[in-house]
């Protein structure tokens, strides 16, 4: 008799591109199900970063009208980018710490598309929810402050999401160290801060701070939007720094994040918390 052929879950698995598509379907429809299950949740969260908005928005206009009328393009930009990349960051870095005290974490290596791959689509899935969210607080300030700013997708959307991927390359490592140490949370809070400096870095005074995490992002995401400029108008170089930047964050962050998880396993830690 000839050997049987595997049967159950196992051998159906499609692991393929058709079958990480439906992975990435099952990660997005968790979310939806998520937000609408927790409504209470969901609406906080947003109202908290609307309500930040204001608070900076009418708060600098007492204190000091006049430079808060100068800045407030760039004010909408930084603080739009900064609640995108808190939020693409906290997916992943947060994400794994809650897996880890749910004591789910170990489940995910059980998959048969890998510890890795669930992750990133994880944080594809993320980072989409970040854009939706994005979209809707812009428009907010927008409305709040009268100030419409130049919003072309073709521009647009390449460069928020090149600008997006330090912050996610910095979430991947944060995951790994999750992994690995289990209770990092106040460190997770310091990133947030540290983005507001990275975002408003003087990028034209200083041209060497052009290559840190965010900096030409956001330095171009605000020419793009205040001043009109198209992505093909921008000149080459200052582009190239902004790929080379995010590939290159990007990869070490995940570098570091296999090499955590990899640590904690070799260590025996991985289900510990």
């Amino acid at each position: 008799m000839s050997a049987s052929a595997p049967t159950g879950d196992a051998a159906a698995v499609d692991t393929g591109a058709r079958g990480y598509l439906r992975l990435f379907r099952a990660s997005f429809k968790k979310m939806v199900v998520l937000l609408v299950r927790y409504p209470v949740n969901t609406l906080s969260q947003f109202g908290t970063l609307l309500l930040f908005f204001l608070v900076l928005f009418y708060g600098g206009r007492a204190v000091a009208p006049a430079a808060i009328s100068e800045t407030l393009s760039g004010l909408i930009v930084g603080y739009l980018l900064w609640t995108l990349c808190v939020a693409s960051y906290g997916g992943l870095s947060w994400g794994v710490t809650r897996e880890a005290q749910w004591g789910t974490l170990e489940q995910l290596f059980m998959s048969p598309f890998g510890f890795g791959p669930v992750m990133v689509a994880r944080t594809l899935v993320s980072v989409l929810e970040t854009f939706l969210w994005g979209v809707a607080t812009l428009l907010f300030m927008m409305v709040v402050t009268g100030r419409w700013l130049a919003i072309d997708p073709v521009t647009v959307l390449p460069l928020v999401a090149l600008a997006l991927a330090p912050a996610v390359g910095i979430g991947f490592a944060f995951g790994g160290l999750a992994i690995r140490f289990k209770r990092i949370e106040n460190a997770f809070q310091l990133a947030q801060f540290a983005f507001v400096g990275l975002i408003a870095a003087p990028v034209d005074q200083y041209p060497l701070m052009q290559w840190l995490p965010l900096a030409q992002g956001s330095q171009l995401l605000q020419t793009a939007m205040t001043d009109g400029v198209r992505l093909w108008e921008f000149p080459a170089g200052e582009l190239a720094v902004l790929v080379v930047t995010a590939v290159g964050y990007l990869a070490a962050g995940y570098a570091a994040f296999h090499y955590c998880q990899r640590w904690a396993r070799r260590d025996g830690v991985m289900g510990h918390y």
